[in-house]
């Protein structure tokens, strides 16, 4: 593990969670160029297959999140909240990585859509970082519209084993 300016690398993969944060100062300005040239293929793909994806929400700054996520708390009360939403700092959006695909909702679960997106993102880079039946690992209610680059070789290795990032590097994701 490696901290460089206040940002956690394991094996040169940023991790952003409830226990490693971001500064409030990280701010790649949107998606990394990696990241959008990933999601342009994705797309292409999904798009051969008669499936259609667009980012709903990409980068976030700290600032935008910390906002997000109090409406959040103000609406539905802290405990919810820190269920379905990031607090400023452990957003992954606010990494340039992360992005979230057509519905930022329940009713993505289970569409066309979302089943593509699960047999397929590891081949352009990406995991679904918040599946099912691993909240009590990631910190989070499943997410199967919120997607993260990572890379095809690790995205590959994480899918096939059925491991989130908390389980592959050993590390937590609880807010202290």
């Amino acid at each position: 593990m490696t901290v460089k300016d206040g940002v956690t690398y394991i094996d040169g993969v940023l991790i952003v969670n409830k226990t490693y944060s971001l500064p409030a100062s990280y701010a790649p300005g949107g998606l990394t160029s990696e990241t959008q040239k990933a999601f342009a293929k994705l797309q292409k793909a999904a798009s051969a297959d008669g499936i259609s994806l667009w980012c709903v929400s990409g980068y976030r700054d700290y600032y935008y999140q910390q906002s997000l996520y109090n409406n959040y708390v103000w609406r539905d009360g802290q405990a919810a909240a820190d269920r379905y939403s990031a607090r400023a700092g452990h957003s992954e959006h606010q990494t340039g990585l992360a992005l979230d695909v057509n519905n930022a909702s329940r009713y993505f679960n289970g569409t066309r859509e979302a089943i593509w997106l699960a047999e397929h993102c590891a081949d352009y880079g990406f995991i679904i970082r918040y599946p099912e039946g691993k909240e009590s690992v990631t910190g989070f209610m499943p997410e199967g519209w919120h997607i993260r680059y990572v890379g095809k070789s690790l995205a590959k290795t994480l899918t096939s084993q059925g491991l989130t990032l908390e389980e592959y590097f050993g590390i937590t994701s609880q807010y202290s």
